[in-house]
């Protein structure tokens, strides 16, 4: 694992609270911070129980023998960290890499604070610089929802499995179509609207406004962007 995300997951390692309920999010670096916390955990540094949010998330909180929790019984997190495609100036995030957009973006509404870790391979002037933009659809609405975002002058691709036929299939049973936009986004939040008015797609990976700040990695340390 390179240096830069390790750099970026301890950074964000001060934010943990010594109690309460915060959200776990996905990918590669927030398997280091999850490394992290449960260390903290372990020499009873802190007594956090975490969100997963994604199957990915709920195995290393099991690693890590870090306590679990839900959103039943805490509504209300003080604290996600979690990953992310790419990162603008502005905040705004791409996410939807790992397919786990949709619980991803609910675990981070309910918190109060809401911290990304990334490299700075991440960092894009303008979302949909280097990465297609996952929306997660509900599987009955393909064909309708496919014409419709062909209508929006946006080429829809359906994610496809590797090592199994057929599409790739959410953790909350549903498909993930991959968008390539003609140009980077000059405004994210509208897109996000539009997409989210199309009958059948469930939420987009489109995080417009939701992050507080941003750990960045470097080789040599890390540093944060703020709001």
């Amino acid at each position: 694992m390179s240096s830069a995300k390790r750099n970026a997951a301890k950074s964000a390692v001060g934010l943990i609270p010594s109690s309460g309920a915060i959200g776990l999010g996905s990918g590669s670096t927030v398997a280091l911070f999850a490394e992290e916390l449960g260390k903290r955990i372990s020499s009873q540094e802190c007594t956090v129980s975490v969100v997963p949010s994604s199957y990915q998330a709920y195995q290393l909180a099991i690693e890590h023998r870090i306590p679990l929790t839900n959103l039943d019984e805490n509504p209300e997190l003080l604290l996600t960290v979690d990953g992310a495609d790419e990162v603008d100036r502005n905040l705004n995030l791409t996410k939807g890499g790992g397919g786990a957009l949709l619980r991803e973006k609910i675990v981070a509404a309910a918190s109060q604070r809401l911290a990304i870790i990334i490299d700075e391979s991440k960092l894009v002037e303008k979302l949909a610089s280097k990465f297609l933009i996952p929306v997660e659809i509900l599987p009955f609405s393909l064909g309708y929802v496919l014409r419709a975002i062909k209508d929006l002058g946006v080429e829809p691709r359906l994610r496809r499995a590797e090592r199994k036929m057929g599409p790739v299939v959410t953790d909350n049973g549903n498909f993930i179509l991959d968008l390539q936009f003609r140009q980077p986004l000059e405004d994210p939040d509208n897109m996000a609207v539009n997409l989210k008015m199309i009958p059948g797609v469930i939420e987009t990976g489109l995080f417009v406004g939701m992050a507080d700040e941003v750990h960045v990695g470097t080789d040599d340390g890390a540093y944060i962007m703020k709001k």
